[in-house]
């Protein structure tokens, strides 16, 4: 048996981890932006092996963000577990970039849920929010803000406040806890506060979510006093190693201590290829942390950054029930691994209208728009995958098409789809590049309802098929690139996502789509 994991321990777009631990049980809570449910929640036993248990925000009228664009809507939850009641703060960021910024709370019994509806604190500006319990049962909030008098650009600051723990609203006035005019550091963000040997301690992410992402420390005696700066700073960053690095854009940390009295950190990173591409967006890794002797935490392993392979947790392995590579459609409801893009008000799927199908409305809505397509889709959670799905779908007009779409987001994606133009079925590969819908290829193919469409991933490419028998295998146009898909190309805060899809092209439609199953294969 091996004693060590490998990295990361949630794969695919899982970003901005936050942890707790009640009792011998670990829970875990990522970034998910637009799609919907949102704000993934997770079990553990042991560090490893994860199981997704929920999403904090799982109503539809919880929350309404449907008209963000993709790299809006939920960022950087923080999860808290405090006198038997279990807390997620969260910033919710709507309109456009530069648009409103409002940090709210939910609360939960069970982590599995339900959660309750949004407290929005009330002048809460800036984003990565989190909470912090003291000794004496008094709750803090910390965040981030934008200096009025910026010296540079990025400069930002932690401020904090105490918080009504009935209301969830501002007690007093703010303190400034952390300038980051004192550090030159640029777009400071994500604080997390501890308490540890006398000291409040402040874990903050610091040079933007790209190239020079990183963990830093403060500490105070004072919870709102003047914060020492770690002389070790940054204590953790790969901004020093190549951008082909495995392993890079390390930062935006949570720590945990196990009851073994051991420390480990929770934190994002990519897998870059081909120089400095990523299409399974920013993922969870973890790294085994101490408390050096001069009081600062530090990485405990050999060469002091995130690895591929890292040695296990003094925890009893405890692995969970593996998800199965296809789905069946069997429940009354979507497995947790799909997803839609905003909050369907509308709902436009339903599992129960032909038993073991998932049955798509062919709306007007597109997936190269700000909107809510009639798509379901799972997060891209390998470089290399494949994914197949057996579709019944006739399209009734030329402007009705169903079959899969690959998206990164409204302005880049791939859609893979069966349409018709004159009573002859077709079958066509759509690229949208920059917001600019083109047709790459299209086939005619025989008039039958049934279909397996499938995409390949190999690290650079995708690669395409269909057949009209299952394990049925033609080559669909050549290869396409996945470069065009990857994060910095779209220069957005999420991953990869495939699924399917159905749209009538801005058209009134009863039509819809029917798919059997749907079979995702990841490689490592």
């Amino acid at each position: 048996m091996t004693n060590t994991f490998e990295n990361p321990i949630l794969s695919g777009f899982y970003p901005d981890p936050t942890i707790c631990r009640v009792d011998d049980n670990y829970y875990l809570a990522t970034s998910s932006f637009v799609y919907f449910p949102g704000i993934p929640i997770f079990h553990s036993k042991d560090l490893i092996h994860w199981e997704q248990i929920g999403h904090a925000i799982h109503r539809i009228g919880q929350l309404d963000y449907k008209n963000c664009e993709t790299s809006l809507g939920l960022w950087a939850p923080s999860l808290h577990y405090h006198n038997g009641l279990f807390y997620l703060i969260n910033t919710f960021v709507s309109e456009c970039r530069e648009a409103r910024r409002d940090n709210y709370i939910v609360t939960a019994k069970n982590p599995t849920g339900p959660w309750s509806d949004p407290i929005f604190i009330e002048e809460a500006d800036g984003i990565d929010s989190s909470l912090f319990f003291d000794t004496d049962n008094r709750m803090w909030y910390t965040g981030n803000y934008i200096h009025n008098d910026s010296e540079y650009e990025g400069h930002h600051g932690i401020y904090l406040c105490e918080l009504n723990p009935i209301t969830f609203q501002f007690i007093g006035n703010r303190s400034v806890i952390w300038d980051g005019a004192k550090t030159r550091s640029k777009w400071i963000e994500a604080p997390h506060l501890y308490k540890k040997n006398g000291y409040y301690y402040l874990m903050v992410a610091e040079g933007g979510t790209f190239t020079n992402h990183s963990v830093m420390m403060a500490r105070s005696k004072i919870i709102d006093g003047d914060y020492e700066i770690c002389p070790r700073n940054p204590i953790i960053s790969h901004r020093h190693l190549s951008l082909t690095n495995p392993i890079s854009v390390v930062g935006h940390g949570d720590i945990v201590e196990t009851q073994n009295g051991e420390w480990w950190m929770v934190l994002l990173g990519i897998r870059p290829y081909s120089g400095f591409h990523f299409n399974l967006g920013r993922e969870t890794f973890l790294v085994p942390v101490i408390w050096a002797e001069d009081g600062w935490l530090r990485i405990d392993n050999e060469n002091g950054i995130v690895n591929q392979f890292e040695r296990l947790p003094n925890l009893t392995n405890h692995v969970f029930p593996y998800i199965a590579s296809t789905d069946h459609f069997e429940a009354k409801s979507l497995h947790f691994v799909w997803n839609t893009i905003h909050p369907p008000v509308e709902l436009f799927y339903s599992l129960t209208k032909r038993n073991s199908y998932l049955r798509l409305c062919l709306t007007p809505n597109t997936i190269s728009e700000i909107t809510t397509p009639s798509f379901v889709g799972r997060r891209q959670q390998h470089k290399y995958f494949q994914a197949t799905t057996a579709l019944e779908f006739t399209p009734k007009s030329d402007s009705e098409e169903a079959g899969l779409a690959f998206i990164q987001d409204d302005r880049f994606n791939y859609i893979y789809v069966k349409g018709r133009e004159h009573s002859n079925n077709y079958l066509r590969l759509y690229q949208t590049e920059n917001g600019t819908l083109t047709l790459l290829y299209e086939e005619a193919i025989e008039s039958k309802e049934r279909i397996y469409l499938t995409v390949q991933a190999t690290n650079e490419f995708y690669q395409f098929y269909y057949g009209f028998r299952e394990h049925e295998y033609h080559n669909f146009y050549v290869p396409v690139t996945a470069t065009l898909l990857s994060s910095n190309v779209n220069e957005g805060f999420t991953g990869c996502y495939l699924g399917m899809y159905a749209t009538s092209n801005h058209t009134s439609s009863q039509n819809y789509a029917d798919y059997d199953w749907f079979s995702y294969l990841g490689i490592k």
